[in-house]
């Protein structure tokens, strides 16, 4: 039987004057890292979006410091305290309820105001939702556009989702419980069949990941109003195929380069075209243009 291990020991290097954007765990407390908790307890100064979930994880690791509540309603009373403490040469650890700051948080403010100070700003990289789910979705990780949280309602939602309909992209999106059945119904409405990912409850107890059509996961009454931290993401549309007559000025542009037969692989790479088709096209622009 594997024997539990301890928490390790705490680094006592005094760490530089900054401000550090520290990445949290997203559910399970193991995932901190141990530069993480080295920041943590060598900060004078722990900004968190959530005291009491960032208070649980400093008892874990029997880390005392001085905590301030730092939300979309607190940053602007407690943003320019930091940046005094900041100018002094103090050290700040700013986290997010869980996870990586300033991935749908208002923290983006405090960096830019302390980067424009000339105080530096570290990166303390570790758990985030949206990447672990992109890990086991399955779904294309070259491009990835992030929307974050869309409109609670449905018009806004379906306005929103259209405007990224034609990203070529794995698009990702964080959601919650109560609203996610109507935004997946939006999302199929929008989006058509797309294969699809749900990921809920991310490293914790009840961890999920469904994937499917959108259709279908739009109608799984697990959906119906499930409890925690969501992130959906959806696979890239078919690009539609070319017309003949962007086929067409493609091929006329290639043969001012290349013979009738290059041209035809050249154009049926880009456009995803058959060559047979593009080459007896190639031949007859040829012959057109004599």
């Amino acid at each position: 039987m594997a024997r539990p291990v301890s928490p390790p020991p705490l680094s006592d290097a005094p760490l530089e004057p900054g401000l550090y954007v520290v990445a949290t765990p997203i559910g399970n407390l193991r995932d901190i890292t141990l530069r993480a908790l080295d920041v943590l307890n060598g900060a004078d100064l722990i900004l968190a979006e959530d005291t009491r979930v960032t208070g649980k994880l400093l008892a874990a690791y029997r880390i005392s410091g001085r905590l301030e509540r730092h939300d979309e309603h607190a940053a602007e009373r407690a943003r320019p305290k930091a940046l005094a403490l900041l100018a002094e040469g103090g050290r700040v650890a700013l986290v997010s309820d869980a996870g990586t700051p300033l991935i749908s948080d208002p923290g983006y403010r405090l960096v830019r105001e302390a980067a424009a100070a000339g105080i530096r700003v570290y990166p303390i990289p570790g758990p985030s939702a949206l990447l672990a789910a992109l890990s086991v979705a399955g779904l294309p990780t070259d491009r990835i556009l992030f929307a974050g949280f869309p409109p609670p309602k449905s018009a806004a939602r379906r306005t929103f989702f259209e405007e990224v309909a034609g990203v070529r992209a794995t698009l990702a999106f964080f959601e919650g419980g109560s609203r996610l059945a109507d935004s997946l119904a939006d999302m199929a409405a929008v989006f058509g069949p797309r294969e699809a990912v749900v990921a809920r409850e991310l490293t914790k107890l009840y961890e999920t990941v469904v994937r499917g059509p959108l259709p279908e996961l739009a109608a799984d009454p697990a959906f119906q109003a499930p409890k925690g931290e969501i992130v959906v993401l959806v696979a890239p549309g078919r690009e539609a195929a070319a017309t003949a007559d962007e086929a067409d000025a493609a091929l006329a542009e290639a043969l001012t380069r290349l013979r009738p037969a290059d041209a035809a692989s050249e154009v049926a790479k880009a456009l995803g075209l058959p060559r047979r088709d593009l080459y007896r096209r190639a031949m007859a622009l040829k012959g057109e243009g004599r």
